[in-house]
């Protein structure tokens, strides 16, 4: 059998197992878009999930990219008790010289054909000002300027969760006086950064931005340490809200905190990481029950719900995360799988 028939092979393997409903491919060499869609499931509703435009080391990466975060999504909907399914965009950046415009235009299009079926929405690599051009040629979009920012809701469900996982491991959710490491202070870090230093928990800081780190450490008292040190903080939590697989091989046993809480998601490197995060006796909150919020947020402005509304939702992931705990704990396995189970038993 040739390479590219066993990759084929794989792939539809992996799709499979995931239970994979459908996926779109869209190439416009006009404006070098190279985008996939993938819809891991529309049971519950239609599929809702971010537009992330970042550069690939090839297109394989950039499927299996798009199959893991879809996936996330629809657990996460499920999760969240939300009449959505779950969907994630992967556009894969060009390298050189490209017009923004046109390709999100291009990109616009090609959702419009899915009739509704995909909402899309911002993520890595993506901004409101991306899904303001997407808005001129489709209405099956959120998180554009007139919609607002998620990442505030995403950012205080994090610290909802923070308190839950607190409660759980030594039955207070109290954040004064908590060490609290933020992995990565852009928007939702340094959104969630601000709500914990304003309930008295002691803060430390990593990001690539040293500038945005350290303007965040004078405005809160944070200490910055650099991207290496973080996660090896000495603290009560460790709070990943930068990109994915940053617990791995080299990085497991460098973790000093009791309680692993943050925006990141598909925050380990493989199933088998998440196993012995849990045999080290680590609590660890399912990063897509975690980090809801801003998908709580866009789909329930999507659907048309007040802010008061949504803030209440969001504010069930404590109860949510508390639930998946005390499961976790008499059925003695890791809570991601009990979280997995409950959504899975949701979406059928």
């Amino acid at each position: 059998m040739k390479q590219n028939d066993i990759l084929h092979e794989l792939f539809m393997e992996q799709a499979v197992e995931a239970g994979f409903g459908k996926f779109h491919l869209k190439i416009d060499p006009e404006t070098q878009l190279f985008a996939i869609i993938a819809m891991h499931s529309t049971k519950l509703g239609p599929a809702l999930g971010g537009c992330r435009f970042i550069q690939y080391d090839s297109i394989a990466h950039a499927f299996r990219d798009a199959m893991r975060l879809a996936q996330g999504m629809s657990y996460k909907s499920a999760l969240a008790n939300l009449p959505i399914g779950g969907g994630k965009c992967v556009i894969i950046e060009p390298k050189g010289e490209y017009d923004r415009e046109a390709l999100f235009a291009s990109y616009a299009k090609f959702v419009d054909e899915l009739g509704g079926n995909y909402i899309t929405a911002v993520d890595a690599g993506t901004q409101l000002n991306d899904m303001d051009i997407v808005n001129k040629y489709t209405d099956y979009v959120t998180c554009t300027h007139a919609q607002g920012d998620a990442s505030p809701s995403t950012a205080w469900g994090v610290m909802r969760g923070i308190e839950a996982s607190l409660q759980a491991k030594y039955g207070s959710g109290d954040l004064s006086g908590k060490h609290i490491a933020i992995q990565g202070v852009g928007k939702v870090g340094f959104g969630l950064a601000n709500l914990l230093s304003a309930r008295g928990a002691k803060l430390t800081v990593a990001d690539p931005n040293e500038r945005s780190a350290n303007i965040l450490a004078e405005s809160v008292g944070a200490k910055v340490v650099g991207l290496n040190e973080i996660v090896s903080v000495k603290c009560d939590v460790f709070s990943p809200c930068a990109l994915g697989a940053i617990i791995n091989s080299e990085t497991i046993n460098k973790i000093q905190a009791p309680i692993i809480a943050g925006a990141a998601n598909n925050i380990f490197s493989t199933p088998e990481i998440g196993e012995e995060i849990y045999e080290k006796g680590i609590l660890c909150a399912p990063d897509y029950v975690v980090n809801a919020g801003g998908l709580i947020y866009a789909a329930m402005y999507y659907l048309g719900s007040s802010h008061d509304e949504i803030r209440a939702k969001v504010d069930e992931i404590y109860n949510t995360l508390t639930q998946v705990f005390e499961r976790s704990a008499k059925e003695k396995v890791a809570p991601e799988k009990i979280a997995n189970e409950i959504a899975k038993e949701r979406i059928g």
